[in-house]
């Protein structure tokens, strides 16, 4: 009797397994309570079968009323409790089950394996980080913090002067030093950023942490940017780029058509004064140059340059350079003739003077009645080139 239901149900999951495997167009909820309610049959029909493989087992024979009294009630009551456990058995999966199939409606997304088991979608407890998108250069400058200051002159020395003949009673030769200063002016720069309370809330992973801490990574991202392309005047940093960075004479500029063989010396010898070739100076370069400079060759196949690369930074043939993409790149058809696309100099040059430290904040009043929850971060900063021709701009020269 039961076992053609069996076969019924048996050939039923069959047909759906094979609907989901050759991808048809199917209602998931609708299969999936279909699913259950076979189960919950199917498991039925084996508890009915289990209690009357017991009771077919059980024989009741008439009482003996001379040696045990009552002796049928105690058969039947066996079979009685048999059947009750099977059927406790069967409610509890029953319940199992339902509570399994309500867990599959509640959670929409689900994945379709090449079987006819429907699986719901679990999450991680971590994010996974992205590359570096700050360069070391904001780090490596000359910091001077000044809370609560509103703008900083910083004093240089251009030159001395030289001494000369002088004939008898005649005036001794000016010979004075010549001074100059760059301005440091306050720019206010921002960040700020909006979750809902349920990110930071009910996800497993910590998305809020991560938003505050993207807040601190914008602010550091802008001002390692501006050290080298900031336009100067009020609320904005004097980049070394820049007209603003008085204390670079643009006579001093490099210009550079393509990258080769003879390019790091131009560069290295032309930095400095007359007198001394100097050393403790950085290359400050795109990464596309760097990866032309790797891609020199020597008349024999050898590699022209020893690189060694350390995330932002490293060495080429032992002088530091670091990578910062706000510089163009010389070997990028798209840079245009005149451009700015390298610095080279010591980065004590230049000068980040910190007005206010680094504030993130966070607030519910803003947006209450939505949930939303408001991040914002501000520091009050400033900065300029402190030397006279303190770093070697490079441009981007025509094509012969």
């Amino acid at each position: 009797m039961y076992e053609k239901r069996f076969e019924e149900i048996k050939n039923r999951k069959l047909e759906i397994r094979a609907m989901l495997e050759n991808g048809e167009d199917v209602d998931l909820d609708k299969i999936q309570e279909e699913l259950r309610q076979l189960e919950e049959e199917e498991k039925r029909l084996r508890a009915r079968i289990q209690v009357i493989e017991a009771l077919k087992g059980t024989t009741v024979s008439q009482p003996d009323t001379k040696n045990d009294k009552g002796g049928e009630e105690k058969q039947v009551r066996k079979v009685a409790q048999f059947g009750q456990t099977v059927e406790d058995r069967a409610a509890k999966e029953r319940e199992e089950a339902e509570k399994r199939g309500q867990a599959l409606k509640e959670n929409r997304a689900v994945t379709v394996g090449t079987s006819n088991i429907i699986l719901p979608q679990h999450q991680a407890t971590d994010i996974r980080p992205t590359f570096n998108e700050v360069s070391s250069l904001v780090d490596r400058v000359t910091i001077k913090v000044l809370n609560g200051g509103e703008s900083f002159k910083q004093p240089y020395l251009v030159g001395y002067g030289i001494g000369d003949y002088t004939a008898e009673g005649a005036d001794y030769a000016e010979a004075e030093p010549a001074f100059g200063y760059a301005d440091i002016i306050k720019a206010k720069i921002t960040a700020y950023a909006e979750d809902t309370e349920e990110l930071q809330k009910l996800p497993a992973a910590d998305y809020d942490a991560e938003v505050m801490r993207g807040i601190r990574i914008a602010i550091r991202k802008k001002l390692a940017r501006e050290i080298l392309i900031g336009t100067g005047g009020p609320n904005r940093l004097a980049g070394i780029f820049s007209t603003a960075a008085t204390a670079i004479d643009p006579a001093t500029d490099l210009e550079i058509a393509t990258i080769d063989d003879k390019t790091l010396d131009e560069i290295i010898f032309s930095y400095g004064g007359d007198e001394e070739v100097e050393d403790a100076a950085v290359l400050i370069l795109n990464k596309k140059d760097l990866k032309a400079f790797s891609q020199l060759r020597t008349a024999d196949g050898k590699k022209l340059h020893n690189i060694v690369v350390n995330g932002n930074t490293g060495t080429i043939d032992g002088i530091p350079f670091i990578i910062n993409s706000a510089c163009k790149a010389i070997s990028d058809p798209n840079t245009a003739a005149g451009e700015y696309c390298m610095a080279y100099g010591p980065l004590s040059n230049y000068m980040l003077c910190i007005f206010s430290d680094m504030e993130v904040m966070r607030s519910t009043d803003y947006k209450f009645k939505q949930g939303m929850i408001a991040h914002k971060g501000v520091i009050f900063a400033g900065g300029n080139v402190v030397s006279k021709n303190g770093f070697l701009r490079i441009k981007k020269a025509s094509a012969v």
